[in-house]
């Protein structure tokens, strides 16, 4: 990511106004890393020199040895500056240094008379100095800041060992994470690339589940300034996840089972990920399914915080879902044969779909006609008194669909009572498990979906041929005619 690109993305995130609260134990160089952060970045884009010169007197100092340095909360600068970055964005930026956790070998935070008394914004009395650590840092973070940064240390900067800053850094990064403010970890030390160090930061990760950076703070540069805020940044939440699937498998109906599955997956994955830098995650979770080939960032915007994933799914799903779907294409000729079958059947079944809902709903449907089927007599030359007219007469077929419940009773005789319900539990043995397997038991060598099938065929097919004549005579009647409200059949 370019400098301006993340400026600009790291100022849209917390709506331009840029407040970084740093906080931590004391003796870990936060006051060093405010310093260096606002000489690095902020002071070379401030325009006006008096502004300026302000801004450097009220730069925290810093200091060898185990004397507490910061007392007191401190805004740097007092008020928020102005800055742009090449006339694209503008930010207000501030920095907070907190005052630190006590360590108990550190100097200063003490008295002959007692616990040392430290003024804050927050009141108006003076309160105890390990009081105004955690008040100070919970308020910073809370109130004042759009990114936390806790500095911690190796040991290696000071007069102190690591051992000393454990409670401390445990006792800050657990408060910042009940806030749920995004902040992440600054490891400072004077060899920053050794392996002891590494290896540090990875427990530091694995422990608290943020990034932890390891820095020279005194050697802090402006790239390694970026590379703070740019992980600060991806510790953001995501705003907008889009997880896009192949186009074909959105156009699958819902119940399908590939559908089905990956909308579980994705259902179920992203209530584990809420930060931008889990995307990646995300997406490795995701591409671990075997119904996924692929999962990779099409597209994201740490800015706004949005995110877009596109799934691939294997070419063989589709042949596999497509065979399932139409049964086997062997080569183009197939698939033409089905598109040219289907086209005919779509054609024909259109105009009556909604006549067959009808049905389905209310036992009766009515299919309108389309343009094409009607067809418009001679106009005539009607009169009417003495005016005359125009009749126009079309004649358009309309089809009445009925649902009819047919009846069918097979009674077969087969010996004693026992026998007869031996043969009824035989039958409903598969019931509760599969409601059509009853259809497949076979009696007297038939199944008994062929039985049932012969006698409604047997029923429907007793219809005498000028009953349904009559019946469709009455109906056009009806239709064209009305019934008054009284209909008699006589057959």
């Amino acid at each position: 990511m370019e400098t301006n690109e993340l400026m600009r993305d790291v100022f849209a995130r917390t709506n331009g106004e840029f407040y970084l609260g740093v906080v931590g134990a004391v003796r870990t160089g936060k006051s060093t890393f405010i310093k260096k952060f606002m000489e690095a970045l902020v002071l070379p884009l401030v325009d006006d020199e008096d502004v300026k010169k302000r801004m450097i007197d009220v730069l925290p100092q810093s200091a060898n040895g185990k004397t507490i340095m910061t007392t007191e909360p401190k805004f740097v600068p007092n008020n928020p500056v102005n800055i742009g970055i090449e006339g694209e964005v503008t930010a207000s930026v501030q920095l907070i240094d907190c005052v630190g956790y006590v360590i108990p070998t550190a100097e200063g935070y003490e008295t002959e008379e007692g616990p040392r008394m430290v003024t804050t914004p927050w009141y108006d009395e003076p309160i105890p100095f390990v009081e105004a650590a955690a008040i100070g840092t919970q308020k910073v973070i809370e109130d004042h800041s759009h990114i936390g940064i806790v500095m911690t240390t190796d040991g290696s900067i000071g007069n102190f060992k690591r051992e000393d800053y454990l409670e401390a850094e445990g006792l800050v990064i657990e408060q910042l994470k009940a806030i749920n403010k995004p902040f992440i970890i600054v490891l400072n030390s004077t060899h920053p690339k050794t392996e002891d160090v590494l290896e540090l930061r990875d427990e530091l990760q694995a422990e608290h589940g943020v990034p932890v950076l390891p820095l020279s703070v005194e050697n802090m540069t402006k790239k390694d300034i970026f590379n703070v805020l740019r992980e600060a940044l991806y510790e953001f939440p995501v705003t907008e996840l889009d997880i896009k699937k192949p186009a074909w498998v959105d156009a699958l109906a819902d119940d399908n089972w590939l559908k089905s599955r990956l909308l579980r997956l994705i259902n179920q994955s992203v209530n584990e990920f809420y930060k931008l830098r889990d995307i990646n995650y995300l997406a490795e979770e995701l591409k671990a399914e075997d119904v996924v080939e692929d999962c990779y960032i099409s597209a994201l915007d740490a800015g706004l915080g949005l995110a877009e994933l596109q799934i691939k799914v294997p070419d063989e799903l589709y042949d596999q879902i497509l065979t399932e779907l139409v049964g086997p294409i062997n080569d183009k000729a197939d698939l033409m044969r089905l598109l040219q079958d289907y086209a005919t059947i779509k054609v024909e079944y259109e105009p009556v779909a909604s006549a067959l809902q009808q049905v389905k709903q209310t036992g009766y449907g009515i299919a309108t006609p389309c343009v094409t089927d009607m067809t418009l007599t001679t106009p005539e030359v009607v009169r009417a008194g003495a005016r005359y007219g125009v009749k126009l007469k079309a004649l358009a077929p309309s089809i009445h669909m009925i649902r009819v419940d047919v009846e069918s009773v097979f009674e077969p005789i087969i010996g004693t009572e026992q026998q007869s319900k031996d043969l009824i539990e035989f039958i409903l043995k598969d019931a509760d498990k599969n409601p059509l397997a009853i259809w497949q038991t076979e009696i007297f060598g038939r199944c008994l979906s062929d039985i049932v099938k012969d006698g409604i065929s047997a029923k429907l097919y007793t219809m005498p041929e000028n009953a349904r004549h009559k019946l469709q005579e009455t109906l056009i009647k009806i239709v064209n005619e009305g019934s008054g409200g009284l209909i008699a059949i006589m057959l």
